[in-house]
Parts: structure tokens; C-alpha cells; sequence
């Protein structure tokens, strides 16, 4: 692991950015929070959960009682990388839904032609 990362002072700034995120997070109002929070489409929806239980482990929880511990910079990460993935998967279901309408209205263009 590179010494930088280590660094007293590089863990304070990367300390004090979340705490920024944490309190952004904090002042939007519960519905902001949870129209975030739904994905748009069932497709995304599973897509977002397959990811989720890849990052997490495949034990099926119906036959194993899963206990998942870590601390809380893993957990930072985990909750990072799936907003990340999510933010990625919302944006190609809009670029999708976009060329969509576009493929529409180019054939309506030709037929009225």
C-alpha cells in the first residue's frame, strides 16, 4: 500500500469530505432521500441487487443465518460503490429511454415523409 495513504493528514481530509456527504445527505428531505433511492425501472432495480449481492457474498439467507461485519471505512466503500453503480445505471437507463424516443420520432418523421 502506497505511505501516502497512511498519512495523518491525507485520513483528516478523506475523514472530513464524508462528514461533508453525510451532512448533505442530512438536510434533504425524507422525499428527496427516497425518490433517490428507487430505481426507476424493475431491470435497474435487479441489476442494482445483483451487484450488491456480488459485492456482499451469494449465501442464499433463507438456508444460512449471514452475519456480515466490517468497519466503518469498509462499509464507506461498499455504500460508495453501489451509489456509484447506481448513479452509472441510472444514467444508461435515461441514455437508453432517450435513443428510444429518438428512434420514435425519426420513424414518424420518415412515415409522415
Amino acid at each position: 500500500m502506497n505511505s501516502s495513504n497512511r498519512d495523518p493528514e491525507f485520513l483528516k481530509e478523506e475523514s472530513e469530505q464524508a462528514n461533508l456527504l453525510w451532512q448533505y445527505v442530512q438536510s434533504m428531505s425524507p422525499e428527496t432521500v427516497a425518490h433517490l433511492s428507487k430505481p426507476g425501472s424493475p431491470e435497474v432495480f435487479q441489476v442494482m441487487e445483483r451487484n450488491i449481492i456480488g459485492l456482499l457474498g451469494n449465501l442464499p439467507s433463507e438456508h444460512f443465518g449471514v452475519t456480515i461485519s466490517t468497519s466503518r471505512e469498509n462499509f464507506g466503500r461498499l455504500l460508495a460503490s453501489a451509489m456509484i453503480s447506481g448513479y452509472f445505471l441510472r444514467n444508461a437507463e435515461q441514455r437508453m429511454t432517450f435513443e428510444k424516443s429518438l428512434i420514435g420520432t425519426d420513424a414518424s418523421a420518415s412515415e409522415a415523409e
